[in-house]
C-alpha cells in the first residue's frame, strides 16, 4: 500500500507544478505584453513630440526668410525712392551778347533729356556745344 500512496502524492506535486508553471507562464506572458504595449506608446509619445518640434523648426525658418525677403524689398524700394542727381543748369557762356531765354530753355531742355537716358554724354557736349556758340 505505500506504493499507491506514494505514486498519489507523486502524482499531486507533478500536478501542482504544472499548474504553477502554467500560471507562471500565463502571468510572464501578460507582462510582456504589458511592458511591449507601454514601449509602444512611449515611442509613440516621442515621435509626435518630434514631428512637433520639427514643424516649429521649419515654421522659424519660413518666418526667418520671409524677413529676409522683406529687409530686400525695403532696400529695393528705398533705392528706387532715393533722389536721382539732377543736372544743374550749364552756365552761361561769357559772351558779348549773353544767352537769350530761347537758348536757355533749349539747354534746359537738353539737360533734361539727358538726365532722362535719351542721350549719351557724347550728344549732351555735342548739342550744349551748339547752342553756346
Amino acid at each position: 500500500m505505500r506504493r499507491r500512496g506514494i505514486g498519489r502524492s507523486v502524482m499531486r506535486t507533478a500536478a501542482t507544478t504544472a499548474v504553477v508553471v502554467g500560471t507562471a507562464h500565463a502571468v510572464g506572458g501578460a507582462m510582456d505584453s504589458h511592458a511591449a504595449n507601454k514601449q509602444a506608446a512611449q515611442q509613440a509619445q516621442y515621435d509626435s513630440q518630434q514631428q512637433a518640434a520639427d514643424a516649429q523648426a521649419q515654421l522659424q525658418q519660413q518666418q526667418y526668410e520671409m524677413q529676409q525677403m522683406q529687409a530686400q524689398m525695403q532696400q529695393m524700394q528705398a533705392a528706387q525712392q532715393a533722389p536721382q542727381p539732377a543736372y544743374a543748369a550749364p552756365a552761361a557762356a561769357p559772351s558779348s551778347g549773353g544767352l537769350s531765354s530761347d537758348d536757355v530753355a533749349k539747354l534746359k531742355q537738353l539737360a533734361d533729356l539727358h538726365t532722362a537716358g535719351a542721350l549719351s554724354d557724347a550728344e549732351f557736349a555735342s548739342a550744349k556745344a551748339a547752342i553756346l556758340g
